[in-house]
């Protein structure tokens, strides 16, 4: 068994069916994940999603990606006339519907059909690639890490807004609303309890932040670092792209220099 795989709870074997239930998921609540992401975090993903644009600073002249960006609600934040962004997403049911929402900054933002584990994007194009609440989701997420540096420049960005480990004094009534109420609300709502018992499974499985963070270390990432939001209900990761060394001869002496 993969140790990744064994992290998460599933067999590599069952890698495929996975992605295939997944893609399901994601095709039966697209219409109103929207509304659901709103009524399960009482609309505060909407703050940590605002506090994911302010440190991913965007800026002119970049090209920002957001994976697994789903309907676009933080490619929109971080979309501008001066810079190119783009959603990458395996779910077109979920870009579609993003697509079909009158806001006009979703027309300055791109659409692509991707998975985290095999980007469409050539090496070293990106300069901020973000991802929320989507790296639970990958089949594989130590090749969707080593995806991520791998189309970022050198000096780019990874920034991963996530379901984390809360603190323990707010642990069990989270772990009660999240398994009794989140799906209750999915069967509602969504008319599909079976989707968020999944998601909610999904979370549960989820690494803390120090695990996590190890993951992204160890997959060549720099000045890895995180931010707990909401008590570590949900948190930040951020790793920097290396920038490549360029040695340097003075007075007979080798030296590397950023």
């Amino acid at each position: 068994m993969n140790p990744l795989a064994r992290t998460f709870g599933f067999q590599s074997v069952d890698e495929a069916e996975r992605e295939r239930r997944i893609r399901r998921v994601f095709a039966a609540v697209a219409a109103r994940y929207d509304l659901m992401n709103d009524l399960m975090s009482l609309g505060i993903h909407r703050l940590w999603k605002r506090r994911l644009v302010r440190m991913a600073a965007p800026a002119p002249g970049q090209v920002i990606v957001d994976l697994a960006g789903g309907t676009g609600d933080v490619a929109a934040r971080l979309a501008a006339p001066d810079r190119l962004v783009a959603v990458c997403d395996p779910s077109v049911p979920m870009m579609r519907a993003g697509r079909a929402r009158a806001d006009a900054r979703l027309a300055q933002v791109h659409w692509l059909a991707g998975t985290g584990e095999r980007l469409p994007l050539a090496d070293a194009s990106v300069d901020t690639l973000t991802i929320a609440f989507g790296i639970r989701n990958v089949t594989r997420i130590e090749q969707a890490l080593a995806e991520a540096l791998r189309v970022l420049k050198p000096g780019g960005r990874f920034l991963c807004l996530e379901f984390s480990t809360p603190h323990a004094l707010v642990r069990p009534f989270y772990n009660l609303f999240s398994f009794t109420v989140i799906p209750r609300l999915g069967a509602w709502v969504a008319r599909a309890p079976e989707a968020y018992t999944y998601l909610v499974e999904s979370i549960r499985r989820f690494p803390d932040q120090q695990a996590f963070g190890a993951l992204v270390a160890q997959a060549g990432f720099a000045d890895v670092m995180h931010r707990n939001l909401s008590f570590g209900i949900a948190c930040i990761h951020v790793g920097t792209k290396r920038r490549a060394a360029s040695a340097t001869t003075m007075h007979g002496v080798s030296a590397t220099s950023p």
